[in-house]
């Protein structure tokens, strides 16, 4: 994801991750960095980030945007917004879309957030399709909890709905297990955000992965039981150099996989 390398140009990140062996790369849009990957891209420059993609053999795995809909005040807004960033994933190849649900205001029950996130997400879902992408809801903010992520995409029940799972924040608030999440969303997990971090019980500070609360080696093997075909998409924001966080992690998790062979 680019909050590791927010200063490189596409071409810089899309070579780097060819060096490392990453297979793919997450453009986080809306948050200045170089990449490029925006909405105010015109459409030569659509057609230009897709080609860099293709020619550098990495994929535009996913498009991280800031949209959220839980709050009825922003959620036309936010539609309209994300509506943008589906044509923007679909020119430049990019077949997921990360959302959030988001924060609601305390006279909004959590039903009411459910229907909500899950009426807003319906209104993308025909565009997405058309389009080719995936708008992926990640457990995160007041959708930590996977069962109420699971309710949404329940209600939504649309195959161009599914969700970012990020395998940390359900652990870390102590909502949920890993293995409880896996099971609460399985049948609409299609991309996953990977970090690791300390517990609630101190600030949150990013450590090297298998040093936190979250066990990637038993999301990886979760991951096999189903058809899963995306990606684990390092999420890690204003932390360590690149240099030393981007081999290192990714070591780490194919060491998960060959174990698990």
């Amino acid at each position: 994801m680019s909050f590791s390398t927010p200063k490189l140009t596409l071409k810089e990140m899309l070579t780097l991750a060819r060096e490392l062996g990453y297979d793919g790369i997450e453009p986080r849009l809306d948050a200045g960095h170089a990449h490029g990957v925006e909405v105010a891209a015109e459409p030569d420059e659509r057609d230009k980030i897709r080609r860099a993609a293709d020619e550098g053999g990495v994929a535009l795995a996913c498009l991280a945007v800031s949209c959220q809909f839980a709050d009825p005040a922003q959620a036309p807004t936010m539609i309209a917004e994300a509506h943008e960033r589906i044509d923007l994933a679909g020119d430049v190849g990019a077949p997921r879309l990360r959302v959030f649900g988001g924060a609601f205001p305390e006279n909004v029950t959590r039903e009411q957030a459910v229907e909500q996130v899950a009426g807003s997400l319906r209104a993308l879902a025909d565009h997405a399709a058309e389009r080719g992408v995936t708008v992926c809801m990640e457990t995160h903010d007041a959708w930590c909890d996977p069962r109420h992520v699971a309710e949404v995409m329940k209600r939504v029940d649309h195959p161009a709905v599914a969700v970012n799972w990020d395998a940390l924040h359900p652990v870390r608030e102590g909502l949920a297990t890993i293995d409880e999440s896996f099971e609460a969303l399985r049948p609409w997990i299609r991309h996953l955000h990977v970090h690791d971090a300390l517990t609630p019980q101190r600030r949150f500070e990013l450590v090297p992965m298998g040093e936190g609360v979250a066990d990637h080696k038993r999301v990886i093997e979760l991951l096999k039981t189903i058809s899963f075909d995306g990606y684990l998409s390092g999420e890690w924001i204003d932390w360590e150099p690149h240099e030393t966080h981007l081999p290192r992690e990714l070591a780490t998790l194919k060491g998960y996989e060959r174990d698990l062979r």
